[in-house]
């Protein structure tokens, strides 16, 4: 256990940390959603405010589906040529891979709940499965 979990499970409180891993080059990018495995990339930036919305109770939306899936978290402002050739224009953006094609994504312009996440996540497992089920 490290320092920071310790002092927290001291005090009795639930460590939040985003598990989340942080894509830093499209290298990295291509080669986790080039995986069998079906891959939600996380697309958002330091200064989004809906980006700070969700971050509270994504590190459990990340728990309940790690049976399922993988998340990477892309920040926009640092790789914006593969946001653009995504087409990521509105953030946090949410598109699920399996071997390097896209499969569904969820975007909008409002605020997304976490029932809209998981929703979406729903639907991109069963499109996953639907391809290929073994997977």
């Amino acid at each position: 256990m490290s320092f920071n979990e310790a002092g927290c499970a001291r005090r009795g409180r639930r460590r939040r940390m985003n598990d989340m891993e942080k894509i830093r080059d499209e290298a990295a990018f291509r080669s986790k959603i080039g995986e069998s495995g079906l891959t939600i990339a996380v697309f958002k930036a330091t200064w989004c405010k809906d980006c700070h919305f969700i971050e509270p109770f994504m590190p459990e939306v990340e728990a309940a589906y790690a049976d399922r899936l993988t998340f990477v978290e892309v920040d926009r402002d640092e790789l914006p040529d593969l946001c653009s050739e995504l087409n990521v224009l509105g953030i946090p953006s949410f598109i699920a891979f399996r071997e390097g094609k896209e499969l569904v994504r969820f975007v909008s312009k409002l605020r997304k709940t976490r029932e809209e996440i998981e929703q979406f996540l729903d639907r991109a497992v069963e499109v996953s499965k639907a391809i290929a089920p073994s997977a």
